[in-house]
C-alpha cells in the first residue's frame, strides 16, 4: 500500500488511485450531496454559513427565514440596528459577535461589490468575517465552482484516511486538490463532512460498519 503523502511531495499515481477509490465509495454512500443550510442565493448562503459557526445547521435554518424576511438584501442588513439582529439570531450562540460580522459583511458587499456576492475566492475573502472555508462553501454550493472547504470534519476524515499529513487547513486543501480531479472538488467537502457526522465521528467512529474500513490505516481504528 502507498504510504501517506508527505507535506512537501506531490502525490504519486498510487496515492491518486487510492484517493479516487475512497471518493468512489463516498459517492456510493452520498450520490447527491450539498450543504444542509437552506438558501436561495449567494447572499443567503454566505450569511447562513457565517452564522453556522459554533451551532448546528438545523438551528441556522430556523433563524434565517425570519432574518431574510426582515433583511432581504445586503443593503437592508447593512443598515440594520444591531440590537434587532441580535434578537433574531440569539439562539445561534455568540450572537453579538455574529451580529457584528453579519452587518459588516453586508456593508462590505454594498460598498465594494454593489450588493452582489462575488464569485472568486480572492474577492470573497476580502469580505469581513469571510475566511477561506466560508468562501469555498459559497463557491462550491452557490456557484458550482471547483472549491474544497476544509472544516473540522474534512480535516479529521482526510487525516484518518491518509489523504494528508498536514494539520493546517490551507495545506490540507491543497493536498486534496492535488489528489482529486478538479471536476470533483465541489462535492468533496460535503461528502466528507456528512461522512464525518454519520460514520467517522471524532469520539465514537463507527469503524465496524464503515465501508472504508479495509483501506483505512488510522491507528485508532476500531476493528
Amino acid at each position: 500500500m502507498p504510504r501517506p503523502v508527505a507535506p512537501e511531495l506531490k502525490p504519486s499515481p498510487a496515492h491518486k488511485r487510492r484517493a479516487r477509490s475512497i471518493l468512489k465509495r463516498l459517492k456510493v454512500r452520498y450520490p447527491e450531496i450539498g450543504t444542509a443550510l437552506e438558501y436561495v442565493d449567494g447572499f443567503q448562503l454566505i450569511v447562513a454559513t457565517v452564522m453556522s459557526a459554533q451551532t448546528t445547521d438545523e438551528t441556522v435554518n430556523k433563524i434565517t427565514p425570519i432574518l431574510f424576511e426582515r433583511y432581504p438584501t445586503p443593503a437592508d442588513l447593512a443598515a440594520a440596528n444591531p440590537e434587532d439582529v441580535e434578537q433574531l439570531i440569539f439562539s445561534s450562540g455568540f450572537y453579538r459577535q455574529k451580529t457584528k460580522s453579519l452587518i459588516a459583511l453586508a456593508q462590505g458587499l454594498v460598498d465594494n461589490f454593489n450588493g452582489v456576492v462575488p464569485a472568486t475566492l480572492g474577492e470573497l475573502v476580502t469580505l469581513p468575517g469571510v475566511g477561506r472555508k466560508t468562501a469555498s462553501v459559497v463557491l462550491a454550493e452557490a456557484f458550482k465552482s471547483p472549491a474544497i472547504a476544509v472544516d473540522t470534519h474534512v480535516q479529521r476524515v482526510s487525516r484518518r484516511l491518509d489523504l494528508t499529513s498536514n494539520k493546517d487547513p490551507v495545506k490540507i486543501e491543497q493536498d486534496l486538490k492535488d489528489l482529486f480531479p478538479r471536476k470533483e472538488w465541489a462535492g468533496i467537502s460535503m461528502r466528507m463532512i456528512q461522512f464525518g457526522r454519520d460514520v467517522c465521528d471524532a469520539r465514537r467512529p463507527l469503524c465496524e460498519s464503515c465501508e472504508l474500513n479495509r483501506i483505512c490505516r488510522w491507528p485508532g481504528k476500531r476493528v
